[in-house]
């Protein structure tokens, strides 16, 4: 229960509107992270390497609610 409050109010010292882009890009980021998936293993190369750990970081990040 007292996690719960601590993150009730952790929300609001955000403004609304950056609440809204952070929770549409965690809608967006896991579909990217297993398309990147998919396209790293028929052609990987450092790029694709590189961005699919990025967007494992920042799909693990939504997840956890370090944003």
């Amino acid at each position: 229960m007292l996690g719960k409050k601590k993150q009730y109010y952790r929300r609001l010292k955000y403004p609304p509107w950056l609440l809204n882009v952070r929770d549409t890009c965690a809608a967006f980021v896991l579909p990217l992270a297993i398309f990147q998936f998919i396209r790293t293993l028929l052609l990987p190369t450092p790029i694709d390497v590189i961005l699919l750990l990025l967007l494992i970081g920042f799909a693990l990040a939504f997840y956890l609610e370090w944003f």
